[in-house]
């Protein structure tokens, strides 16, 4: 049976990932409580949407996890991974637009695969301090989060590769890596031979941040298909924001960090956008908490008004894809 999402421009479902399973310290599992505390909800909803709360998974909490030591966690990350992946669907299905509120990077699996619950060709823009293309083989930490562009590609831990049902989760031409900066030897030399589109931070400050926003989303189609914006806040200077678990110096520069957002957010075809690592417990004054709100506020209102006027354009029906497992939304009734 086939689907025809109807886009609700005004419409935002707010979802917590409380997870710092793939981590490697707690704290960022509450991040979703201490954006809301600091008013986000509020702010979303004085621009003028319409926000649906579901609340937070289940938490997941760091563990030191010595028994596996390529891969920490694994157990907690996979829980945390299947409770927020019907709500990211329900929240796809409404017509709304999805915002996930990350401890860990690696939920950025489960976004996808529930936005590709009802889209076959899904592409990602990947916002971070790191490549994230570790796995088991080259991890000097274990840490799963250093793994999450691995673990879409299908080259990673093998229990999360199968999350979804046949890897990639999503193909290497239709990702783009924007802000890195961080590389590790063994992903350096896998990006030799890679299709992955790479914006390094460097290059996003030599052309402006707002053109390397419009090419990565040239590059990776997302005017023909639906695309998945993952954000993680390491990707600023730590000079602009610190409340994180990996802060340095250099990476984009709040304004700049800014100026793509306003960008990738204004699309029509965004189908979600992830917010990850922030980490509350950095932040014991809720300052960081308060100037990320504004931040979401102020890139979301961007996207109101272009969607506002435009209208809405109904995306072309399509069929739940039947290669992947069972969902608790397959009982949900249309």
């Amino acid at each position: 049976m086939a689907f025809k999402i109807v886009r609700q421009p005004k419409k935002i479902v707010v979802l917590g990932a409380a997870s710092s399973a793939a981590a490697l310290r707690s704290g960022h599992e509450r991040a979703a409580q201490a954006l809301r505390a600091a008013g986000l909800v509020d702010r979303l909803k004085a621009i003028g949407f319409e926000v649906t709360d579901l609340g937070d998974t289940p938490a997941q909490v760091f563990q030191p996890d010595d028994e596996h030591p390529r891969a920490r966690n694994v157990a907690a990350v996979l829980k945390s991974l299947s409770d927020l992946r019907p709500r990211v669907e329900a929240a796809v299905k409404s017509g709304a637009l999805p915002l996930v509120l990350c401890g860990d990077c690696i939920s950025v699996l489960a976004t996808v695969a529930g936005v590709r619950r009802y889209y076959r060709n899904v592409s990602l823009i990947y916002v971070d301090r790191d490549a994230d293309l570790n796995g088991p083989a080259t991890t000097l930490s274990g840490c799963v989060d250093g793994m999450v562009i691995s673990q879409v590609i299908g080259r990673g831990a093998p229990e999360l590769t199968r999350f979804w049902g046949e890897p990639p989760l999503v193909r290497e031409p239709d990702i783009a890596l924007f802000g890195y900066e961080r590389l590790d030897p063994p992903e350096e030399q896998y990006l030799l031979g890679s299709p992955l589109q790479r914006h390094p931070a460097v290059e996003v400050t030599a052309v402006g941040a707002a053109t390397a926003a419009r090419t990565a989303l040239e590059r990776v189609h997302a005017a023909q298909h639906e695309f998945v914006l993952h954000f993680d806040v390491d990707v600023i200077s730590s000079e602009d924001f610190g409340a994180t678990d990996f802060p340095g110096a250099g990476g984009l520069t709040w304004n700049e960090a800014r100026e793509a957002l306003r960008v990738f957010v204004r699309q029509p075809n965004l189908a979600a956008i992830e917010v990850a690592a922030f980490n509350p417990e950095l932040d014991p004054d809720g300052n960081a908490a308060r100037k990320l709100v504004d931040l979401l506020a102020e890139i979301l209102s961007t996207r109101l008004e272009v969607e506002v006027k435009a209208g809405s354009t109904d995306p072309p029906p399509v069929s739940p894809d039947n290669s992947q497992p069972p969902s608790k939304l397959d009982s949900m009734p249309s």
